[in-house]
């Protein structure tokens, strides 16, 4: 039974259950862009349209990183005290140099991904119908987000992004979907152009009569690479990785990439705050950022 509490506070709730949380008001990328405002008023520099191509090891510690600028191929070298990686482990551990031993090179290479597509689309209505009518006084279905099961289409997820917050969407009478699909980079999805594979999710959405495609006012499409760290390929041999790099005393693996952990938003940071804290204490052992799983803490037992 879950508990009907107006409060934000659910420590006894399961997992499943949960029914409020904090969602920022324009999305989660508000959060970001206040942190990225936050850095610059502190006196912090953010280099954007930047990788990380090279990081310089000596004796058991980063000395230098270089930073080539993807627009120019510029190339800017950076020296620091402290290093925090979310860079996918494959591209970190074959960034350093000099090279790490041939045995941890391999599991790096062989570590898997699944890649994101979600086609972003505006509709006038949707053609299903919530009934009776919601709170607000309209017929939009209550959801955040369904998982689709029909086979006979690739879309794995819905996004109603009115459902997040209102004030994503300028004009409320319309909606905004995002409709996602779970790739592989260079397979046949990921490999359809933008125009051709946005006609592909509109014809999907209508076959499973969710929407008409008259209803649609627009549309935009975002692929993203290693969205999700994979538990097979070379996973097994993780551990290897992981004490390669906590032998580099001022490297710090944190996030899901950086990590190569499906962890949630909440639990990445925890990463990155524990990881400061280690630093603030003097705690040399990395041992409390990788206890932070979120695997752990969501097991759900009746």
């Amino acid at each position: 039974m879950v508990s009907k509490k107006k409060g934000i506070s659910q420590n006894n709730t399961e997992t499943s259950l949960i029914e409020k949380f904090l969602y920022p008001k324009f999305g989660p990328g508000q959060m970001w862009n206040e942190v990225a405002r936050i850095v610059k008023e502190k006196g912090g520099e953010i280099l954007i349209n930047s990788k990380a191509t090279e990081i310089v090891l000596e004796q058991n510690r980063i000395k230098n990183i270089i930073i080539t600028n993807v627009l120019n191929n510029k190339q800017t070298t950076l020296i620091g005290n402290y290093f925090f990686s979310t860079m996918p482990v494959k591209e970190l551990i074959n960034s350093l140099k000099p090279k790490p031993p041939k045995s941890i090179v391999e599991v790096a290479n062989n570590l898997q991904y699944r890649d994101f597509i979600t086609v972003g689309l505006l509709l006038k209505n949707l053609k299903i119908k919530q009934s009776p009518k919601n709170k607000n006084g309209n017929n939009l279905i209550k959801d955040n987000w369904i998982y689709i099961q029909e086979k006979s289409v690739k879309i794995g997820r819905l996004q109603v992004f009115n459902n997040w917050s209102p004030h994503l969407v300028k004009n409320p009478d319309n909606v905004w979907l995002g409709l996602e699909y779970f790739c592989n980079e260079g397979d046949d999805l990921w490999q359809k152009n933008d125009k051709d594979f946005i006609k592909f999710a509109i014809d999907e959405l209508t076959s499973i009569n969710i929407i008409e495609k008259e209803a649609v006012l627009d549309a935009t499409i975002i692929k993203m690479p290693k969205t999700y760290p994979a538990y097979f390929g070379s996973y097994n041999r993780f551990d290897e990785i992981k004490n390669y790099t906590n032998t580099i005393e001022n490297l710090f693996l944190v996030g899901r990439n950086g990590m190569h952990k499906y962890n949630n938003q909440d639990h990445s940071m925890l990463t990155a705050m524990t990881a400061v804290e280690n630093i603030k204490n003097n705690i040399i052992s990395k041992n409390n950022i990788w206890a932070i799983n979120t695997e752990q803490d969501y097991h759900e037992e009746a």
